[in-house]
């Protein structure tokens, strides 16, 4: 299971992991830890020799409640990161976090690799046929509403059984768009609870039937520290536990904010594997 990156294609049959670097002030663990260049320029230095494959750069904050900021001022942010990066780090392959197609076009024409949607194109109807004609990889996250009200959004006939055919309808959308490499994230914190999202992580398995790779976002959320009574600084443990659960499952992603345990977990499950 490949996909093309810039001309290069990535072999997912062997996970990969995707570092996380949240550019905004109000993300719910690390936000405005990046200020300047040259804390953004340490922590890419730091995530690619611990072994990242993708880094995930955000400037909108998807957590629960978060505050709505403009398209504007999502881009004022993004793209000076998107340059800065790929000026001093040219070959990393910069995964967008965003939900705005005019955002994703940006970014990919100042180099970035791929576009990475909670909404699934939900909150933008460009998206995906913007993301077509960019041919670039297109990673489709479950969500109900919008991270303002999503928490509200937690009525399901069949939980796994209704995320399945969602994707089933949107993966005919994006192909009918001539996207080529899809990768689906089950969304795991995004219109759950904390009881869904443990039954999501049960069923894991039954998503490999899309065929398509399985990124998996679990990383210091609350569905860890919620349970342990902790918080988002005390789930590395909780975090590596659960993603050894979704590498026995079939992830073939594991987006994370510490990439040397992520990567350490992918080399011993592999043993096993």
């Amino acid at each position: 299971m490949t996909i093309n990156c810039k001309g290069h294609l990535i072999d997912l049959s062997s996970p990969k992991v995707m570092g996380i670097l949240n550019i905004t002030p109000d993300s719910f663990y690390d936000g405005g830890s990046y200020k300047n260049e040259n804390a953004i320029l340490s922590q890419v230095e730091k995530v690619l020799n611990e072994g990242a494959t993708f880094i995930d750069i955000g400037a909108y904050s998807s957590r629960p409640g978060a505050n709505h900021i403009s398209e504007a001022e999502e881009l004022k942010r993004i793209i000076p990161v998107v340059k800065l990066i790929l000026n001093h780090f040219p070959e990393t392959y910069l995964s967008i976090d965003t939900f705005r197609s005019q955002v994703a076009k940006q970014c990919i024409e100042a180099g970035a690799a791929l576009v990475n949607d909670i909404s699934a194109g939900q909150m933008d109807d460009n998206m995906i046929k913007t993301v077509g004609e960019l041919g670039v990889p297109y990673i489709m996250m479950h969500m109900k509403g919008t991270p303002q009200n999503m928490q509200q959004q937690t009525q399901y006939d069949d939980l796994v059984k209704d995320i399945i055919f969602f994707f089933s309808e949107k993966i005919a959308e994006a192909r009918l768009h001539k996207i080529n490499d899809i990768i689906i994230d089950p969304g795991f914190g995004f219109s759950k609870n904390l009881e869904q999202n443990y039954e999501l992580l049960s069923k894991l398995e039954l998503f490999n039937n899309l065929d398509l790779p399985l990124l998996v976002g679990v990383s210091r959320k609350s569905m860890i520290y919620k349970l342990l009574k902790s918080s988002p600084h005390d789930a590395l443990n909780g975090t590596t536990a659960l993603n050894t659960i979704a590498l026995t499952k079939g992830a073939s992603i594991l987006r994370v904010h510490d990439v040397k345990e992520a990567v350490e977990c992918i080399k011993l499950t592999n043993q096993i594997s």
